[in-house]
């Protein structure tokens, strides 16, 4: 990775770490207000809304994907003439989109009382729906300036606008569920909100990149490139069909086969895993624009070489995360919450199993985005996502709540998590696999290893208060930490990192 790149991913790194911190701490202000004010409903039915509109957002065609993707041979070329072409096509096509995503929302309407599963009946759904609905369409208005900046590893730029936009609708809604505990106001913040984000982040872009404002762009480098890009849409639409199909399902699932309420518990779990996971996701996120480059430019080795830093960063986080999450989440719940907040532990163990495939597959997730791998793991994914269903609606039946969500580890297990990995170290490693297989065995069995060891003998320490559960938090984060920076200090991955640290202080010094 060059020295620009280096530098404009840990910008990425710094600003996504102060972005999550101060939404994080947002995060469990207002979540714990939204349940005191308007109940578990509520929550569930955010939730439910999410999952729904995120199946109607399929109406992209998965062309965020594959726009990001198109950006990143012209921009390493510095061809300004193909990029504002580029973006005056994704323009004309994200406007369709909001309008094709509006239409179908709409017409999902008469379906909401077959999804919503409540005791009494809820008042003003239909309006809560629409805010909701207006909140997704708004956001593809300008989705095509800003993502150049993403393409372009300054996706900082991006991030420090949401920082201010989302901290002024948390503390605004924080108010509204304060002085009148009302569901409409709290929506229409976030519409605002995110409308303000999109303006401000799309103006950014327009300045960064003057060219793209330009309507009048030659009409033969789009014609040249459409092709490709109409290719590239026929592979992403099935994939991105197919991976919105698996995780925006378990929510609606959920709801029908238990009750809505369950959803308003399973959201805060969920809340809370994917705030752990957010660590990795910015630092891998950061460096997929570099991974880009790393393609265009880079051999065999080099690419794999920086797939194995990666991956041992990955495995270390994995360990760290997934374990404290599995051991303290209850803990933190019944703390914050409330017991009657708390699920059991079977459906603990299946969040924590499908938290460490998030958090482990990371690596091979960003290669997939940055090679545009997903044109042939496609099927994969379809497969991938019906089995899913199916599995989820047939366990939630038998065991609830724990059913729905051991359905998509079973899934993930049985596909992609095999497939993947095979086609990558194929086609863009030139080496096997078998390695791959046995390291992520190998780390499995060291985080259950260290989950049972690190349970059994805290397991007669109840925690009561905050100051017991940070405590316990300390002790927990430091010996999983310990655990996993040991396992995996000395495999090549780590030292590749280490060797680079090295060389920059030694860099540094030597100039200074």
């Amino acid at each position: 990775m060059s020295a620009s790149r280096s530098k404009r991913a840990a910008q990425n790194v710094i600003t996504g770490f102060e972005y999550q911190a101060m939404v994080m701490i947002l995060s469990f202000v207002s979540r714990k207000l939204f349940i005191y004010t308007l109940g578990t409903e509520y929550l569930g039915l955010n939730g439910i809304f999410t999952d729904v509109l995120t199946l109607l957002s399929m109406a992209d065609l998965g062309f965020s994907t594959a726009m990001a993707y198109s950006f990143y041979k012209p921009l390493a070329d510095n061809d300004t003439k193909k990029l504002a072409a580029l973006v005056a096509f994704y323009r004309k096509v994200y406007n369709v989109i909001a309008l094709a995503v509006l239409v179908l929302g709409l017409c999902f309407i008469p379906f909401l009382k077959y999804v919503i599963n409540t005791d009494k009946e809820i008042p003003n759904l239909v309006i809560y729906y629409l805010f909701s609905l207006f909140n997704v369409v708004v956001s593809y208005l300008m989705v095509y300036k800003t993502t150049i900046l993403t393409a372009d590893q300054k996706d900082f730029k991006v991030v420090k606008i949401r920082m201010f936009t989302t901290f002024t609708r948390e503390i605004l809604r924080i108010a509204v569920l304060l002085l009148w505990h009302n569901y409409i106001a709290y929506l229409a913040i976030g519409c605002a909100t995110n409308l303000l984000n999109n303006v401000v982040a799309s103006r950014k872009a327009e300045k960064e990149y003057p060219f793209i404002k330009e309507r009048a762009v030659d009409v033969s480098v789009i014609n040249e490139a459409k092709s490709r890009i109409i290719e590239n849409m026929k592979s992403v639409f099935i994939y991105r069909v197919s991976t919105t199909m698996f995780s925006a399902t378990d929510n609606i699932i959920i709801s029908a086969v238990v009750n809505t309420a369950a959803v308003g518990l399973y959201s805060t779990y969920f809340m809370i895993s994917s705030k752990l996971l957010i660590v990795e996701q910015i630092i891998f996120s950061a460096m997929t624009a570099s991974i880009g480059n790393i393609i265009v430019k880079e051999n065999y080795e080099k690419r794999y070489t920086v797939f194995q830093s990666m991956q041992s960063v990955s495995f270390i986080f994995c360990g760290i995360i997934t374990s404290t999450f599995c051991i303290m989440v209850n803990d933190l719940i019944t703390v914050w919450l409330g017991k009657a907040y708390v699920f059991p532990t079977i459906t603990v163990i299946a969040i924590t199993i499908n938290t460490y495939f998030s958090c482990a597959l990371q690596p091979l997730w960003i290669y997939r985005d940055a090679t545009g791998l997903y044109r042939k793991t496609k099927y994969v994914m379809l497969i991938a996502a019906m089995e899913n269903i199916v599995l989820s609606i047939t366990l939630g039946h038998f065991i609830g709540v724990a059913g729905v969500i051991f359905a998509s580890a079973i899934s993930r297990i049985t596909t992609y998590c095999w497939y993947e990995p095979r086609l990558l170290f194929k086609e863009y490693f030139n080496k096997g696999a078998a390695k791959y297989y046995v390291s992520i065995l190998m780390n499995v069995v060291l985080l259950g290893v260290t989950i049972f060891v690190i349970q059994f003998f805290s397991r007669n320490y109840e925690i009561r208060n905050w100051p017991q559960l940070i405590i316990k938090g300390v002790l927990v984060g430091v010996l999983c930490t310990v655990v996993f920076i040991g396992a995996y200090i000395r495999t090549d991955g780590a030292q590749n990192i280490l060797n680079r640290v090295k060389a920059l202080v030694k860099k540094k010094t030597e100039f200074a």
